[in-house]
């Protein structure tokens, strides 16, 4: 059997485990990123030792200065992980004990289980933070791209079929408001993530006198008034993840944000629609087909999302059947909250930075956009508001479109090609309703149907200029 350094193993057992059940367990290749808030955690606990007399001052601040030097060891690169001694916490406290002697202490009053979710809790404190941070530069790319191409009109779509006309800035602020209920999510999961959990043991506290409120404040569990946030319940601190999972469920909605953003932007790019081209930096090309330009980054975005909703499903599960309080299933938490965690704020990072190199195709958008059929409903509120009820005009103007399909010149097949709606004359829109007047054709004055939509949220002329200049000030 392989022997392990004692830190990692207790006097109930013999010997180490065999090198196969060693490499099974260990989880240092993959939580050593905790390194920086373990530290953080063990200084907050001295602090805390030292003030209840379990440290005397020399003794506290021997292992400040030796958890600091090993902190510039491992931001140096010099650090070596081991992984016989399984997890970041032994391997540092191994380490802390060989510099210091009084590092030994340090584990009074404390186990992995709460040391482990404290670790958790800040370091998704801090990584929260980060991706909001992404998820605004994505939404000032976003209302930047839209104000630059402000007087931009494209077909808005239902079922993929062209529905009514809207501004371009319009759709890209759709996205900007579904990524501000992203961050309010984030916020609210914050709240709980900011919650300390020293002081909870292995599951059932200590009997030494531990000052928990001190070790909140000094780690910044606090609430906005300054209150301390602190677990009240041992044994759920230490088997806790809701945090976790809830994180990941942020993250998964926001992942299929993304992939909506990717899909509308791959449908842009493409030559059938060719609205916006991305720029070269942000594309690829084919390995057989010299002409191609695929919008990799998009397509990348799209697909990670599935990931992101498999770390929610995997988290789930792996929580669904756990007894209290502390299993080491729960070992299994962190990679999939990592990847989460890595995923979104990489592919938000990519995909403001595609945007910031993406240009708009304003012609194309305006002949796309120019397509009277896109102003049938206008038409329809033109009979209303000569007091035809909506469901009748809804059959008149279906009528009109009916008429204009079946209208126009043969083509070279001896088809009829059917004329534009804004083609027809008086006397054709009133075969079918006599309520059509002189001013019916005036309907399709695009410009002038724009500056109709007024309603708050609607894409008026004036609405989305209002809206720009809101986010803009938001985002600022």
């Amino acid at each position: 059997m392989k022997k392990t350094s004692p830190v990692s193993r207790s006097g109930r057992f013999a010997g180490g485990p065999g090198a196969d059940v060693a490499q099974f367990t260990e989880s240092i290749s993959f939580d050593q990123r905790l390194w920086r808030h373990d530290i953080l955690g063990s200084l907050a606990h001295a602090a805390m030792l030292q003030k209840i007399g379990v440290l005397t001052r020399a003794e506290h601040a021997a292992i400040a200065r030796g958890l600091k030097a090993i902190a510039r060891k491992i931001e140096d690169g010099k650090f070596q992980w081991q992984p016989a001694l399984e997890d970041v916490h032994m391997n540092l406290e191994a380490e802390l004990t060989r510099r210091v002697p009084a590092g030994a202490k340090l584990h009074t009053g404390r186990s992995r289980n709460d040391q482990v979710a404290l670790d958790l809790r800040l370091w998704l404190r801090d990584e929260i933070v980060l991706l909001l941070g992404e998820i605004a530069g994505l939404q000032r790319a976003l209302v930047t791209l839209g104000a630059k191409n402000s007087d931009v009109l494209i077909p808005g779509y239902t079922h993929l079929q062209r529905a009514q006309p809207v501004y371009f800035a319009h759709h890209l602020l759709a996205y900007v408001e579904m990524l501000e209920r992203d961050c309010e999510r984030l916020w609210d999961c914050h709240s709980r993530v900011n919650v300390c959990p020293l002081g909870s043991g292995a599951l059932a506290g200590s009997t030494l006198p531990l000052n928990r409120v001190l070790v909140a404040k000094l780690l910044g569990f606090v609430d906005a008034n300054g209150k301390p946030q602190l677990t009240q319940n041992s044994m759920d601190a230490v088997s806790d993840r809701d945090f976790a999972v809830e994180f990941c469920a942020a993250a998964a909605l926001l992942a299929v944000h993304l992939s909506r953003l990717a899909e509308d932007v791959i449908l842009w790019a493409s030559a059938e629609f060719n609205f916006i081209k991305i720029a070269d930096a942000y594309t690829t090309g084919s390995s057989l087909m010299p002409q191609k330009k695929n919008p990799d980054i998009a397509e990348l975005a799209r697909g990670k999302s599935g990931r992101v909703i498999g770390n929610l499903v995997a988290l789930l599960t792996l929580l669904k059947g756990l007894p209290m309080t502390y299993n080491r299933d729960l070992q299994e938490d962190k990679e999939r909250l990592f990847d989460s965690a890595d995923t979104v704020r990489a592919t938000t990072r990519l995909m403001a930075a595609m945007l910031r190199n993406t240009k708009v195709n304003h012609q194309t958008c305006l002949a796309a956009a120019s397509d009277p059929a896109l102003l049938a409903t206008d038409l329809a509120d033109y009979l209303v508001r000569k007091g035809m009820p909506f469901r009748k005009a809804h059959h008149v103007v279906g009528a009109v479109v009916a008429l204009a399909e079946k209208s126009g010149s043969p083509s070279h097949t001896g088809a009829k090609a059917g004329k534009p709606l804004n083609k027809l004359s008086l006397a054709e829109l009133q075969s079918v309703d006599k309520s059509f007047g002189r001013d019916a054709r005036g309907v399709f004055d695009l410009k002038r149907a724009m500056t109709r939509r007024n309603l708050t949220g609607a894409p008026g002329t004036k609405e989305v200029a209002k809206q720009l200049a809101r986010w803009r000030q938001l985002l600022s």
